[in-house]
């Protein structure tokens, strides 16, 4: 077994191998970029080495760097996590050729299922049913009009090297083709270098189901059932689940047995995910599931697999790699109960999923209600703009669908994350969606009913007075009306807009400035509001708070010194745009937390201006 293991990836997939490699005795090493130096997964690992500065290409993605670190810290193997250089077959190459051992595929693997043309004639030769379509050489615009013409529309380009949604174009009339071929093949050449596309027909009704495969170096390739990743926004997954909704026991057994023949066709060592897309208009049909693509790498969704098997797929990662046969073989494995998966973002969907970063001063992910929970942050970390947002997966285990379903959505209705936005309310939003909770669910339910579940959602009355009461102090005369309770109207700020609150009875012994509460998988601030600011412009009570996550640029006034109404005390850049910050009033800087070239999170306070006494001057 391997006795050292060096993980070239960061986050919660990082931490996820970690505890599998140090429930087996595995001495595990990190690697980790400037913005990465307090990660999670660097505390964990029993070893960490510096790779180089925060962006990606920069340091997670220099394999000769991760090589060396590899050398530098005696570790055995390389495990690349997924994402990054996971498949990378010339970096998989150079790990082999380094004496080391490589916890993934064959490098000629990786490379034949690389190219989507090339991976699709291969599969077309192995019996694997693929989606009607071209795959020719020709890239002519007029061949490659013809052929779509042959197909019928609606037809799909893609971009023959892409992947994660990007060169994609769907198609819907002849005379549209010729546009979105141009633009397709534009966004080809920038994101792969490689503007040569194929032509598939467009699903109308169409589900995302895969299978997970494994082959040992023994010969030995069994599938591990499948999983329905239908749910998806931009062509990105957000929730998952294992089993398929509506897959019978016969389509169960067609569409396995092809992904095994997948998998065999290129001489398959490790995990592996056969992806296929399934025209469900008339329910899953063997007849009507087509290969789409082959990932060489472990999934981001995996552990729904890994609870409805009771399989650890990274110690089957592990135990392949270092030449061991499969852990079980194909006759060994059943699946027990029901799974589902939701990734977390750190992003508001409220504001077009624009991403969220900075201090998680709260995160709480609803632990004890018996759910699992993968994740590379902890309390007090920074999320950082440099990397894929996603902060956690929250999975759910139960005996059937809707025991899974009800869990995931109690666990994420029991999270509180802050300041930082996520995408909990979305998610929850998804999961009680009709279609969803009826398993009928297609890949276009996002893009067609999406607005719907990205409303901010607003706290209930009763949060809210709650909430309240732990700011306003106790009244001495609270108590002593006559035949009614005690009652007052109270304003508030509630992250930054103006409430009133009517109070029953009393307020707190030992009142706080502000109050943070939690509902629907959604954080509130709430701070009193003082009256006298009523119509100054900005934010009322002269609390200056960053309206977005980004990066401060300049800070134009100094704490104690006065400011008039206007005068500019901030610049932000955020998305590529600078934004002023200016003082609602007259007043005096009372507190001041930016500074020059720092990051802030969306409601971070910035700037406290007290409001200057009549005649006042500094």
């Amino acid at each position: 077994m391997i006795q050292s293991l060096l993980i070239a990836n960061r986050g919660e997939i990082a931490c996820r191998i970690i505890r599998t490699a140090r429930d087996m005795g595995i001495r595990t090493v990190a690697v980790y970029s400037d913005a990465d130096a307090r990660a999670l997964h660097v505390r964990e690992a029993d070893e960490a080495v510096h790779i180089g500065p925060s962006p990606a290409r920069e340091s997670y993605l220099i394999g000769e760097n991760i090589i060396a670190a590899a050398k530098a810290t005696g570790a055995e193997a390389i495990h690349p996590g997924y994402g990054f250089l996971s498949e990378n077959a010339t970096f998989a190459q150079a790990v082999i050729d380094a004496g080391l051992i490589w916890v993934g595929p064959k490098p000629s693997s990786i490379t034949a299922m690389g190219l989507k043309d090339a991976a699709k004639k291969l599969m077309a030769d192995a019996g694997v049913p693929v989606t009607p379509g071209y795959l020719g050489e020709d890239q002519n615009p007029e061949r490659l009009k013809t052929e779509a013409d042959a197909i019928g529309y609606p037809v799909l380009i893609k971009a023959v090297a892409g992947g994660g949604g990007k060169g994609m174009r769907r198609v819907d009339a002849p005379e549209d083709f010729a546009d979105a071929l141009i633009s397709c093949k534009r966004e080809a050449a920038s994101s792969f270098g490689d503007d040569r596309v194929l032509i598939e027909k467009y699903i109308l009704s169409p589900r995302h189901i895969e299978v997970q495969v494994f082959g040992d170096t023994h010969g030995n390739i069994a599938h591990l059932f499948e999983r329905d990743c239908s749910l998806q926004r931009r062509h990105q997954k957000v929730i998952e689940e294992a089993p398929a909704p509506g897959m019978d026991e016969a389509t169960r057994q067609a569409i396995c047995a092809a992904a095994v023949r997948a998998a065999k066709a290129v001489d398959y060592v490790g995990a592996g995910t056969i992806e296929f897309i399934a025209d469900a208009s008339d329910g899953l049909r063997a007849d009507r599931i087509w290969f789409m693509e082959m990932n060489t790498r472990l999934q981001v969704e995996h552990p729904v697999t890994e609870e409805i098997t009771g399989q650890d797929l990274v110690e089957w990662q592990l135990r392949v790699a270092a030449g061991e046969p499969l852990p079980c073989q194909q006759d060994e494995l059943s699946i027990e109960g029901w799974a589902m998966e939701a990734r977390l973002y750190a992003e508001d969907p409220a504001k077009g999923f624009l991403p969220s970063i900075g201090r998680l001063e709260l995160f709480q992910l609803g632990e004890g209600l018996g759910g699992r929970i993968d994740t590379g942050v902890y309390e007090g970390a920074e999320v950082s703009p440099f990397y894929d947002p996603m902060i956690a997966k929250l999975i759910a285990h139960g005996d059937n669908r809707d025991e899974a379903r009800e869990l995931l959505s109690d666990m994420l209705e029991d999270s509180a994350v802050w300041p930082v936005r996520t995408n909990a309310a979305f998610l929850i939003q998804a999961l009680a969606h009709p279609d969803f909770a009826a398993g009928t669910v297609d890949t276009g339910l996002i893009a067609r009913e999406g607005d719907e579940m990205t409303v901010a959602p607003q706290p209930s009355g009763e949060a809210l007075t709650r909430a309240a009461m732990q700011i306003v102090p106790r009244s001495p005369f609270s108590g002593f009306r006559l035949n009614a309770p005690a009652r007052r109207q109270a304003a508030f700020l509630l992250d930054g807009n103006a409430v009133e609150v009517t109070l029953e009875g009393v307020g707190a012994d030992a009142p706080v400035s502000s109050m943070l509460f939690a509902e629907s998988g959604t954080v509130w601030q709430l701070r009193p509001f003082r009256a006298d600011g009523a119509g100054a412009g900005g934010v009322a009570d002269g609390t200056i708070l960053s309206p977005m996550p980004g990066r401060i640029i300049a800070v134009d006034v100094a704490a104690g010194a006065s400011v008039t109404k206007g005068q500019k005390l901030v610049t932000l850049e955020a998305m590529k745009m600078e934004h002023s910050l200016v003082a609602p009033f007259d007043g005096i800087v009372e507190e001041l937390n930016a500074v020059s070239g720092g990051q802030v999170s969306e409601g971070a306070l910035l700037v406290r201006i007290a409001r200057a006494e009549q005649g006042e001057t500094r």
